[in-house]
């Protein structure tokens, strides 16, 4: 809300007092007795009522009272009321040329001839002072308020870009940990219910229960231990630079394979898997990649053939996940879906400069292709929280 006008400032107040002021200096410069110098002068006065919404016309009311009587305060008024509301400058100027004038010629014209003296000069100034100095004191209060009207302008501009940069921070950090929910929870409910559909087939053998039993609680207690840190990280404030958990690497791709339930087969050298070999959003987003394609063998062909290739080239990791057709006889897990994996898998890929290209193949399986530059930098969650923090505090400092 903005804040309540000065009392001074209120237009009753300046538009009363003026008046007031010119009739008092109509009162005291005149001649009560002459009809012609109160007439004009009164008039002059009386025309400051209107001065700011006809500002011109005023000022030429005005100007008989100051050629034929001694009154100067209400036509100086009204021509810093000219040059307060009027635009153009051209206006401003002869506006202050016919006070000058009318302030310089005499009146009668013809009864006081002019000469090139001092007096003449000293008269000259004098004129020229009396119309320049409303119109400098007019015109540095318009551009005052020009200054006002602009800084405004700006200041709410910088309002809405903050706005904007806050959404898209919040956005930006929001999908990440959907994309990481997903991963996570998406990867560990296949598995739990892979071990459940053991458990069920095989609930005669007491030891295979025992061991699905334990499985499945593990899977469920690692699951949950990651959604609390998950739950964690939404409650902090714009995450707070903290991770959601350990985050994989390409190391941990062999336990990951042989944990997946489906036969897939692992092609690499040293020169790809190695320490510190690759940048760590390249190697989470790797890892990312073969997960959730795993976890859609699962889904959509189990019992199909996988093969997990990594290749280094030409300065980038490219990561291949081919599967065939589902085994004959296989039925598929009946798990809900929403296409949300690999719309998450091309988002890490664009964020890192890469590409992602999912297709199917010839032979009826599918091809997740994934190409991502060994340069590349992806947004840390300290960054973004950075970047949330820095919005918050300029919001809380933004002049009022």
């Amino acid at each position: 809300m903005s804040e309540p006008a000065r009392w001074y400032l209120r237009p009753w107040v300046t538009t009363l007092v003026p008046t007031a002021l010119a009739v008092l200096d109509a009162l005291l410069a005149n001649d009560l007795g002459s009809v012609t110098q109160m007439t004009t002068s009164l008039l002059a006065a009386a025309a400051l009522l209107l001065r700011r919404r006809w500002p011109v016309p005023v000022l030429l009311l005005t100007m008989p009272g100051m050629q034929l009587s001694y009154i100067w305060l209400a036509p100086m008024l009204a021509l810093y009321t000219v040059a307060t509301c009027v635009r153009r400058r051209w206006v401003v100027g002869l506006s202050a040329l016919l006070v000058a004038l009318v302030q310089f010629v005499p009146w009668p014209v013809f009864d006081y001839p002019l000469g090139w003296d001092r007096t003449t000069v000293l008269s000259a100034l004098y004129s020229l002072l009396t119309a320049s100095a409303p119109v400098a004191l007019g015109l540095l209060v318009q551009t005052r308020r020009e200054l006002a009207v602009r800084l405004d302008e700006l200041t709410r501009g910088q309002e809405r870009e903050r706005e904007l940069l806050a959404n898209s921070v919040l956005s930006m950090e929001r999908a990440r940990l959907a994309r990481e929910m997903h991963d996570v929870v998406s990867h560990q409910v296949s598995l739990i219910s892979i071990q459940a559909s053991v458990l069920q087939v095989r609930a005669q053998d007491p030891e295979a229960v025992t061991e699905s039993a334990l499985t499945i609680r593990q899977l469920s207690v690692k699951t949950l231990d990651e959604l609390r840190q998950m739950v964690g990280v939404l409650r902090a404030a714009g995450g707070g630079g903290r991770e959601l958990s350990p985050q994989p690497t390409l190391a941990d791709l062999p336990r990951l394979i042989g944990a997946s339930g489906v036969t897939a087969e692992l092609e690499s050298g040293p020169e790809v898997i190695g320490p510190a070999r690759w940048p760590e959003p390249v190697e989470r987003a790797a890892y990312r990649t073969v997960q959730e394609a795993l976890t859609n063998v699962r889904k959509h062909a189990p019992g199909s053939a996988v093969t997990v290739r990594l290749l280094a080239q030409s300065g980038s990791l490219i990561v291949q996940v081919r599967n065939g057709p589902p085994a004959p006889g296989a039925e598929p897990l009946l798990l809900p879906g929403g296409g949300h994996g690999l719309i998450g898998l091309r988002e890490r890929a664009q964020q890192l400069g890469g590409t992602l290209v999912t297709r199917a193949t010839v032979d009826g399986g599918f091809l997740v292709h994934a190409e991502l530059p060994a340069t590349a930098t992806a947004t840390a969650p300290a960054t973004v929280a950075a970047a949330v923090t820095a919005v918050k505090s300029a919001a809380v400092g933004r002049p009022g």
